[in-house]
């Protein structure tokens, strides 16, 4: 089932956050990305960074889906600032799952395409961080 929450935290933050449930499953990679790119337009974000956040969100959870557990949900959290989109993707991951190393193609793409990517696997849950802060004009 796809759930679609949205809720905003203590007003001292200042954020909005957006919480998106799939199935671990690439069939439902598109609903991350056209909400990716449906929060970035609301940041003025210029096309060519939307294109890339949505790379780079598919690349994350491409990295996440080959360790997942079967039958897993991604929670995607998407909290979004004045001038920054953070997305954060979690999965429940298989025993002894590793994400590829910081060195590997699928880091250099995340970190190319973002201003900071970031992970931790801890147990049985797995996250990767982006996030991009929008270029002033």
């Amino acid at each position: 089932m796809t759930q679609l929450q949205t809720t905003h935290p203590e007003p001292a933050f200042g954020d909005d956050v957006v919480l998106l449930t799939v199935p671990a499953d690439g069939g439902y990679l598109g609903v991350l990305r056209t909400a990716t790119a449906g929060l970035a337009a609301r940041l003025h974000f210029a096309l060519d960074e939307i294109e890339d956040l949505r790379i780079a969100v598919d690349e994350a959870c491409a990295m996440l889906l080959a360790i997942a557990t079967r039958g897993a949900e991604l929670e995607c959290r998407f909290a979004v600032t004045d001038d920054a989109l953070t997305v954060e993707v979690t999965v429940s991951t298989v025993r002894g799952a590793r994400l590829p190393s910081e060195s590997s193609f699928a880091w250099k793409v995340l970190t190319a395409l973002t201003t900071s990517a970031s992970a931790e696997a801890t147990g049985r849950h797995a996250t990767i961080r982006l996030l991009t802060r929008r270029t002033e004009i």
